[in-house]
């Protein structure tokens, strides 16, 4: 399956993806070796900016068509827990936000989509097959959201 990578240095398809283990809630983690099945990685800059706000919101309109092929969304930013907790009740988000807060980007650098330059991740997607291998990847220009449909017919081409 081709990529769509367009800036930064982010892992490609074929590469196993980095584990990691992130807050979605004070006290709650969330490891990605536990997560069973396909996985749909959205790396957002920021929770509160427009762009960002559509983009999950879009995600949020397609979460059902993502579960019925047995895929889980999973977003990513390095905003805190309180803040991804206050914004997913918000955006009424029924998927995991995690913080990527400390270190500062630490999952973001290893899936090779940390800015350094802004203190933000670029906006990038990643669908993980069931082993957790990258099947797919997308970086977006940061301004403009990658829309749902390249992640859901990669996901569509793991079954």
């Amino acid at each position: 399956m081709s990529t769509n990578t367009t800036v930064s240095n982010a892992l490609l398809p074929g590469t196993r993806a980095p584990e990691f283990s992130l807050l979605a809630a004070p006290g709650q983690q969330v490891t990605l070796s536990e997560l069973e099945g396909p996985v749909v990685l959205i790396f957002y800059p920021a929770d509160w900016s427009p762009v960002c706000s559509d983009e999950l919101s879009m995600f949020e309109s397609a979460n059902t068509l993502f579960n019925d092929r047995g895929a889980q969304l999973v977003g990513i930013a390095v905003d805190s827990v309180w803040s991804h907790a206050a914004f997913k009740a918000d955006r009424r988000l029924n998927f995991p936000l995690l913080a990527d807060f400390h270190p500062k980007g630490e999952v973001a650098r290893s899936y090779g989509v940390y800015r350094d330059q802004d203190g933000v991740t670029e906006r990038a997607l990643f669908v993980l097959n069931a082993e957790h291998d990258v099947a797919w990847s997308h970086v977006s220009p940061i301004g403009i959201s990658p829309g749902v449909d390249g992640a859901l017919r990669a996901v569509e081409a793991l079954s």
